[in-house]
Parts: structure tokens; C-alpha cells; sequence
């Protein structure tokens, strides 16, 4: 049998703070860390990845069907980390390769916290209040005047994993009003957390503080663009700890210019990582922090717990990950193949 290889592909923190996981992969196979351009796709992501068995992946850059296709030892790609929509599952279980996530459990507490602290850092000021000290201005604090969470109206947009944990916290710990626009959630569980389901255009009308917790797909993508936001009560602000891609990015910056927008709390953007000329950091009134919702030691351990867990399955047991989100491979006379040609 040959010794498995196994890549770590754009993940910044996979391994650094817990060092164990990859002298834990060590023992399965040989493995390499890559940084690759995140629009690196195609041929060109097949070569640079040619001959890996297994790939340990980041938020980018996108696995399609032309880099399944030419990577024939390719036998499980596992996400550090719970969103996959960078990964083309119908063309990995057409070529039988093994597609695994992270459970949502697993970093809900650390994005919940870090949506709330992105919402209280926005809605008090805090970015330009800290700069105002630095420069030797601490007489200018009148200007960094904010609100109250307590009998706001915060709006999410999504109520899963986190979007439910986010609506806990701020009705039990902040006394917020909140509602919700989630079609796949009943409408009693989102009663359950003291919020209230409603439409996305009443969310939009109503909320004080709009929080996006959708996954990204198809119909997903942009949702929040010019015709949104000219419906949105003005001043209101936005968080976005889920997917820059849920937004029209131009439109944002147009209605942050025309003071529309009060501010936003940014974790993630479309293009990452974004440059200090990025065209939101021109506004004072923007915090943008480079995805780092699940950048918790907790929520860290866990997902890289999970990953490892799933090579020493695959390729040390020659077993299904757990979190298999194409279940449907395991049918495929493909994957067997895969298989039988590595050993």
C-alpha cells in the first residue's frame, strides 16, 4: 500500500495552535501545507494538489467538476469548517470522492459571540472611538454616541445553527426584540427563543440591526442588494458573519456613501482575504474583521478534532468520514475504484 498524502489547502490555523493534529496526520500519511490564490481553479488547482489522497480545505478556493475530474487519486475532501458551498458535491460523488464538514455544534458558540460582539462593536462605535484615543483625541467622545440592544429590533436572516443561538442571547441576555426570516424553520421553534418569524421584507422595514446567517446557494446569493436596502429602516446597520457573497457588495458600499447605513460588522467579504484598499475600509463606520468567527481555542480544537478524525478514518481505516454531506458516494462503484487503485 502507498503512504497517503494529504494537503492542508489555504487553512491559516489548522495545526498552528494545536500542533497534535498534524503529528496525528503524520502517522496516517505524508502531509503538506499549500496557500494557493483563491480564484486557482480547474487544471491548474488539480496540478498543484496532483497525487493527494486526501484534502483538508478552507473556504477557498472553489473544488469544481473540471478539478474533480482530473484528480484521480483524490479520495475525501473534509472542510475545516462547517459551510461547503466551495465544494461541487454533485461532481464529487459522480467521481467518487468523499465529501465531510465539520458539525455546526462544533463552532456555534464562537460565531454567536463573535455576531453579538460585532453588533455591540458597531452599534457603540467602538472602532472609531479606540481610534480617536490613539490619535490623542479623547475629547472628541461625544462624537461616538450609539444605542441600546435592549428594546431594539434586530432581525436575522437565518435560523439554524447559529442564527437560533444569536436569537437566545439577545432576547435572555439583552432584552432585544427579535424576528427572523428563515422559510425552512416552523415558525413555533423560532417562537420557542422569543422571536418572531416574518417575512424578509418585514425584516428589512422593521430591524434596527439586520444579522445574516444564511447558507449560500443559488437563490441566497446577493439577496441583500439595492432593492433590499432601500427598504431597510434608515440608519439601520448590518452584520454579516456568514458569507460575503450574501451580499451586493457594490450596493452596500452605496448606501454605506449616501448614510443609509449607520454601519457594518463585517467577518467576511466576497473576495478573501481582502487588501487594505478594499473600497468598504474607506468608511469609518465599517468594522471588518478577516473571518475569524470560529477563531476560538474551543471551537478550534474541535474543528481540528473533526478533520483529523475523518483522514484517520479514510485513509487509515478505510471507513466514511462522519458528517458525510454526499452520502450518495458511498453507493459508487467510482469510489471503490479509487480505492483499490491506491492500494
Amino acid at each position: 500500500m502507498r503512504r497517503p498524502r494529504i494537503a492542508i489547502v489555504n487553512s491559516s490555523s489548522f495545526g498552528r495552535i494545536f500542533p497534535d493534529h498534524l503529528r496525528r496526520l503524520a502517522r496516517v500519511g505524508e502531509t503538506r501545507r499549500f496557500t494557493v490564490p483563491s480564484g486557482l481553479k480547474d487544471a491548474a488547482l488539480a496540478g498543484r494538489l496532483k497525487g493527494f489522497h486526501a484534502v483538508i480545505a478552507s473556504v477557498n478556493p472553489v473544488y469544481d467538476d473540471a478539478y474533480f475530474r482530473q484528480s484521480p487519486d483524490l479520495l475525501l475532501i473534509t472542510r475545516h469548517g462547517i459551510g461547503y458551498n466551495n465544494v461541487d458535491t454533485v461532481a464529487a460523488t459522480r467521481a467518487g470522492v468523499l465529501v465531510s464538514r465539520v458539525p455546526g455544534v462544533v463552532e456555534r458558540e464562537a460565531m454567536a459571540e463573535h455576531t453579538v460582539g460585532l453588533i455591540l462593536a458597531v452599534a457603540r462605535r467602538l472602532r472609531l472611538a479606540d481610534r480617536a484615543v490613539r490619535l490623542g483625541r479623547w475629547e472628541t467622545r461625544p462624537r461616538f454616541v450609539g444605542f441600546e440592544l435592549k428594546g431594539r429590533t434586530v432581525g436575522l436572516v437565518g435560523f439554524g445553527n447559529i442564527g437560533s443561538r444569536v436569537a437566545g442571547i439577545l432576547t435572555r441576555g439583552f432584552g432585544a426584540r427579535v424576528i427572523a426570516c428563515d422559510p425552512g424553520v416552523p415558525e413555533r421553534r423560532i417562537r420557542k427563543l422569543g422571536a418572531r418569524k416574518v417575512s424578509l421584507t418585514v425584516l428589512l422595514r422593521e430591524s434596527d440591526v439586520i444579522s445574516l446567517h444564511a447558507s449560500l446557494d443559488d437563490k441566497s446569493r446577493g439577496m441583500i442588494g439595492e432593492k433590499e436596502l432601500r427598504r431597510m429602516r434608515p440608519g439601520a446597520v448590518i452584520v454579516n458573519t456568514a458569507r460575503g457573497e450574501l451580499t451586493d457588495e457594490a450596493a452596500l458600499g452605496r448606501a454605506l456613501k449616501g448614510g443609509r447605513l449607520a454601519g457594518l460588522g463585517l467577518d467576511v467579504v466576497t473576495r478573501e482575504p481582502a487588501g487594505s484598499g478594499h473600497p468598504f475600509l474607506r468608511h469609518g463606520n465599517v468594522l471588518m474583521v478577516p473571518h475569524i468567527g470560529a477563531y476560538t481555542v474551543e471551537s478550534l480544537e474541535g474543528m481540528g478534532e473533526k478533520v483529523v478524525d475523518d483522514v484517520e478514518r479514510v485513509l487509515g481505516s478505510g471507513k466514511p468520514p462522519r458528517e458525510l454531506v454526499n452520502p450518495a458516494v458511498l453507493a459508487s462503484r467510482v469510489l471503490r475504484m479509487r480505492f483499490r487503485r491506491w492500494d
